[in-house]
């Protein structure tokens, strides 16, 4: 790639924050999202869907799940559809049991969002907790990594698709005290480009992370509890970006992390 095109590429990925996607940008897409059932997810599933996306709905507690299918259902969009798992107990063939009530239902699929995590305990390395330090990298590495890899062969067959992994600034430069939930960060990122690289070539999903930056949701208000969230975006603030790297106008950015903010 000339440094002319990267520099270019670099210039567009810059300004997804930007971003205004047109009303139907998600048309007859299938789209999972992970956490749907509030914060960054719930906002994401809302946004998917009012873009024409159906959206299927994945998270712990079926009861949200349903408030956010209600929404969609209440406002007109395609009708949305719930999975209901709980990423911290799942193994290998509850994501197989997805994967295949995703192609007997729909028959295909074009995005993937992971969006669930777990933040845990603050506190330094040599006290941490190594029950919860499993924990947190069950839930935001190693059911990150079943699920794609399951999932893969449905979004091959969708192709052009989307997985976006979703990052921290905690996951770019190590910070004390930040635990399992930084380092599970720096793992999102590993895996996201050591399969945005082994993709490239050999298939049209693309696979990028994104980095949501500082917004007013439970997560957040646990790390910061002092914090005025008022002075944070909502959720429904940062679309733009996860709309970008969703839709079809993201073809050619691969292996990046975005910044919604």
């Amino acid at each position: 790639m000339s440094e002319q095109h990267l520099n270019k590429k670099r210039e567009t990925i810059a300004s997804a924050i930007h971003y205004e996607a047109s009303y139907d940008l998600l048309k007859e897409k299938v789209i999972l999202v992970t956490g749907a059932g509030a914060g960054i997810g719930k906002a994401a599933a809302l946004s998917f869907a009012r873009h024409g996306a159906t959206v299927i709905l994945l998270g712990r507690t079926t009861e949200k799940l349903e408030a956010v299918y209600d929404a969609i259902e209440k406002n007109g969009w395609p009708q949305a559809a719930i999975f209901p798992i709980n990423l911290e107990s799942a193994v290998m063939h509850h994501y197989e049991a997805l994967a295949e009530t995703i192609e007997t239902e729909f028959g295909q699929l074009h995005g993937l969002l992971h969006n669930a995590a777990l933040l845990g305990k603050l506190g330094p390395l040599s006290q941490y907790d190594p029950d919860l330090w499993q924990r947190i990298m069950q839930v935001n590495v190693n059911a990150e990594f079943m699920m794609t890899q399951v999932l893969l062969p449905v979004l091959r067959e969708s192709s052009p698709a989307s997985i976006m992994f979703t990052t921290s600034n905690v996951g770019h430069k190590g910070r004390a005290h930040w635990g399992a939930y930084a380092v599970s960060k720096f793992a999102t990122e590993g895996l996201m480009q050591t399969l945005a690289d082994e993709e490239d070539g050999i298939s049209q999903v693309r696979i990028n992370c994104i980095n949501p930056g500082r917004v007013r949701t439970a997560m957040r208000a646990q790390a910061y509890p002092s914090e005025d969230p008022m002075t944070l975006k909502a959720p429904e603030d940062i679309m733009a970006a996860y709309l970008y790297l969703m839709g079809s106008d993201s073809l050619t950015i691969n292996g990046h992390t975005l910044d919604a903010q």
